[in-house]
């Protein structure tokens, strides 16, 4: 992803809820964000009649972030035909080419390269239900549909969706941290505090049981984690088969653990030191 551009952002009806464009400095591409009961308003649009790809986002029924990514020749027209298609989104991003650079082989190619970031991320559910086919082009063609692709990352951030965000923070090598819990029963984790929470990765182990006086909220998260398939039991253990991002160290360490926990206390660095040390830059609190 790249630093150090400005990102403009307009309220196209003088309404944060309703409709916005959104353009980034030296790109010919431009965002639209467009909440479901406004695509019927767009036909003042005229670049919305053009190429482009786009993103349906919503929830599934049992309250999980949905989305469905598309293309189109002529998206505006599309979109109108998900109001009837599809119920579950809610508001749509586009994107498209102010000189109209893009043709077909270049919004397939986005298409199936957003699906599969989306699917690699996985945090949020998507409604494809079969893989978009990959176009072939060219080389210089692949490398400026890859920059497109990081400034569509960009924007759909900022426009308030995390789908193609990866679950750990990207951080230079030197300055990583992860935290680790070693306990009783089996418990053996890693992870790491991110802007969403506190993601425990994929491999980590959690205790086999709980004791009697865990919440009942932890119980029944753990009981729907095993639902889903996030924690399995192999060879007797209970493994995390993805990342995992809990709203807070506590709940994670809590899970991790089978009791009750202070996530801030039972998260620690291979040197000893706390969470809580390491957030107020406390380097003594090593236990």
């Amino acid at each position: 992803m790249k630093f150090g551009k400005t990102i403009k952002i307009f309220l196209i009806d003088g309404d944060p809820n309703g409709r916005m464009s959104c353009e980034l400095s030296n790109w010919t591409g431009k965002a639209y964000k467009i909440p479901r009961i406004k695509i019927k308003d767009c036909s003042d649009r005229d670049d919305l009649t053009s190429t482009g790809v786009y993103l349906l986002f919503g929830k599934d029924d049992e309250g999980k972030e949905q989305v469905y990514i598309g293309e189109a020749e002529c998206v505006l027209k599309r979109l109108s035909q998900q109001l009837t298609q599809k119920d579950f989104w809610n508001e749509a991003i586009v994107f498209v080419s102010k000189d109209e650079n893009l043709n077909k082989a270049h919004i397939k190619y986005l298409e199936n390269r957003l699906h599969e970031i989306a699917k690699l991320v996985n945090r949020y559910k998507v409604d494809n239900s079969v893989v978009p086919t990959q176009s072939a082009i060219s080389e210089p063609d692949r490398a400026e549909m890859e920059e497109y692709i990081e400034n569509i990352k960009m924007l759909v951030n900022t426009l308030g969706h995390k789908v193609f965000d990866d679950k750990r923070e990207i951080k230079p090598k030197q300055k990583q941290e992860v935290f680790l819990i070693k306990a009783a029963r089996g418990a053996d984790a890693q992870g790491e505090p991110t802007s969403d929470g506190f993601v425990v990765f994929k491999g980590s182990i959690a205790a086999n049981t709980t004791v009697p006086s865990m919440a009942a909220s932890f119980v029944k998260l753990r009981k729907t984690l095993l639902e889903k398939g996030i924690l399995k039991s192999i060879n007797g253990l209970l493994e995390f088969t993805e990342d995992y991002i809990f709203t807070s160290p506590s709940l994670a360490a809590a899970i991790v653990m089978g009791r009750n926990a202070n996530g801030l206390e039972e998260w620690k660095l291979k040197s000893g030191q706390t969470l809580k040390g390491y957030e107020t830059n406390d380097k003594n609190s090593v236990v």
